[in-house]
């Protein structure tokens, strides 16, 4: 199975655990131009891993909110903690510990000059991604990652699970956080075991799309307080599954509680295996693969929620979670995933996934026809 690059990324205040020492497939220097589109949850995210990083090189950040009010929930962020360094506004650029980015704040990134761009981080989380992405494109931008599912991308990849076959796509998807924590976890219970069917539950924190007090949101479970209750509701993780990995269409099916936390999120998977074995084998395989693996993890201890917050794989496993029916054929999987840390972390991979690749190969530019 294909390895994606080897990582130690965590939040800026954890410690021992800030290290962001980045190497790519064959260690050679990577230096790529990327642009941030939309600077929420995952935007902001994804400049403090960047920021400690040589290997990228921020062209600029556009966002329709006013400088000052991002600039303050970059430097304190409630959840990751504040950041260690300086964060000051000169003119129209955010200036982070001395490096100036230049701030846009325009609807459409398509009316900014993207050329010389490698990627755009499209992470606007906005239903016009698609539109926004080709906008970027149009205006110069190499390539564009979508930090959620988009339909009519040209490709959806998971770190881990798919991302070998990219060849070269204008637009791509990076899926979910659920998928790409479920994904390369399920590609290797199926080829080490044989999987014949499943069910996946995601135990999910509330998100910015649930209010803070009841209000209308159309799905009416979810239109309650997020912050009061758990949250009954659905996932289209199972959907991107049998994109992704297409031996998983319809063999999958997904339901989502949300949950009254802000930080991490948890996948509680049960699925029934072709192949007989037992509880030790299932353990050490999974074992093995996580420890070598940098986008799955494995814990021995029975932790909590907190205590995985900043990880930086798409999914940790717990040991002391995993379970077998006694004959030997139902498998139950227990995991951690930091639903935004994480995946600000693959969203990263996947851009050097995909400038790499382009710079190796030379594809055309875009032409407003598709990959």
């Amino acid at each position: 199975m294909h390895r994606s690059v080897q990582v130690d990324r965590r939040p800026q205040n954890f410690g021992n655990w800030c290290n962001f020492d980045l190497e790519t497939h064959d260690a050679r220097s990577v230096h790529m131009r990327v642009a941030i589109n939309g600077f929420g949850r995952i935007g902001r995210s994804i400049l403090r891993l960047a920021i400690r990083c040589d290997d990228f090189d921020i062209a600029l950040i556009n966002d329709v909110a006013s400088l000052e009010t991002l600039a303050y929930l970059f430097e304190f962020d409630s959840v990751f903690g504040p950041w260690a360094g300086r964060v000051e506004i000169e003119g129209n650029c955010l200036v982070i510990d001395g490096r100036a980015i230049p701030f846009h704040h325009h609807q459409d990134l398509g009316a900014v000059d993207l050329s010389g761009v490698d990627v755009v981080l499209e992470c606007t989380g906005h239903h016009d991604a698609l539109a926004f992405s080709r906008s970027s494109l149009a205006a110069g931008a190499r390539r564009v990652v979508i930090s959620g599912p988009a339909k009519g991308a040209d490709v959806t990849l998971v770190m881990g699970a798919n991302d070998e076959t990219y060849r070269g796509e204008h637009i791509v998807s990076n899926g979910s956080c659920t998928t790409n924590a479920i994904a390369p976890l399920l590609r290797i219970v199926d080829e080490q075991f044989g999987v014949v069917g499943g069910h996946l539950t995601t135990v999910h924190c509330y998100t910015g799309s649930q209010p803070t007090v009841d209000q209308p949101r159309g799905d009416p479970a979810r239109s309650r307080a997020a912050a009061l209750s758990m949250v009954p509701t659905t996932t289209s993780a199972h959907l991107l599954l049998g994109e992704i990995l297409p031996q998983f269409a319809g063999l999958i099916e997904a339901r989502a509680i949300r949950v009254p936390t802000a930080s991490v999120s948890a996948i509680d998977l049960t699925v029934a295996l072709r192949s007989q074995t037992d509880i030790g084998n299932v353990r050490d395989t999974l074992q093995d693969f996580c420890e070598r693996s940098s986008v799955l993890g494995w814990i021995e201890k029975p932790l909590v929620s907190v205590d995985l917050r900043g990880r930086p794989e798409s999914l940790i496993v717990s040991r002391p979670e995993l379970s077998m029916s006694s004959a030997g054929g139902l498998l139950r999987i227990f995991g951690w995933y930091d639903n935004e840390w994480g995946f600000a972390n693959r969203m990263l991979e996947m851009a050097l996934r995909v400038g790499e690749w382009n710079r190796e190969n030379r594809p055309a530019f875009y032409t407003g026809r598709g990959a």
